[in-house]
């Protein structure tokens, strides 16, 4: 049941995942509503959404709930700017995890959810996390979790990995360009904590004939400085 719910990001109605589950909806509701109580799940208008208490179950990280409400309202001024589906990650042991998305307005939908689970070297939301950490960390995570191809355009060595880790850097965002899911590219920036370490991620990701490569660094302009906003709110300096 949770499950179903995660998947879609607008929430689900107590008919819809009736329907998903096959069950009567008198007892859907029972479970949902129990749920709700215990914090599980949260209700918005007539829909059921994942709640605060799973997340810092599945993600183990209660400083990612406050990112995630922090990054909120930022994140969907963020997508009526750009035009495209918004994100902001957490870095949880050595894969980059979705704690809050926000759909574009257009009638394209992004197979993304909260609590989906990804690379952190064929991501922009994972580079951009991975770029501020010290190299013994990055080799950690490689050492856990190898550089799979995921595309032709997935970086595949350790090497490769850092240099592209060294432009997150130098450029400020990080970019999946086609290196996760062809079709997509995606835009992201670190944000920064109150003792200046990386706490989170935020981006935006989009189908390649909407966001071209001409138009990439006006949007990662907007992505760092929805990310700087953030890191202030968060206490960074």
């Amino acid at each position: 049941m949770l499950d179903a719910i995660a998947a879609r990001s607008g929430g689900m109605t107590n008919s819809e995942l009736s329907r998903t589950l096959k069950v009567p909806k008198s007892s859907a509701s029972y479970i949902l509503r129990a749920l709700e109580r215990s914090g599980y799940l949260r209700k918005e208008q007539s829909k059921y959404k994942i709640g605060l208490k799973l997340l810092s179950l599945r993600h183990s990280a209660l400083e990612s709930l406050d990112v995630r409400e922090i990054a909120q309202p930022f994140l969907r001024g963020l997508v009526e700017r750009t035009g495209q589906t918004g994100h902001v990650a957490i870095l949880d042991g050595c894969e980059a995890v979705y704690v809050e998305k926000v759909d574009a307005p257009s009638f394209i939908k992004m197979d993304t959810w909260i609590g989906r689970r990804m690379d952190v070297h064929s991501t922009s939301v994972g580079k951009a996390m991975a770029a501020y950490l010290p190299e013994e960390r990055v080799r950690g995570i490689v050492e856990q979790r190898p550089l799979r191809r995921h595309t032709e355009f997935t970086i595949t060595t350790f090497t490769g990995f850092i240099a592209e880790l060294q432009k997150v850097r130098r450029n400020g965002y990080a970019v999946d360009d086609e290196e996760n899911s062809l079709g997509l590219r995606c835009v992201a920036a670190p944000i920064f904590g109150a003792e200046g370490g990386v706490e989170a991620s935020i981006g935006v990701s989009g189908i390649v004939t909407q966001m071209k490569p001409t138009e990439v660094p006006k949007i990662a302009d907007q992505v760092v400085e929805t990310a700087r906003q953030i890191s202030k709110k968060m206490g960074w300096k």
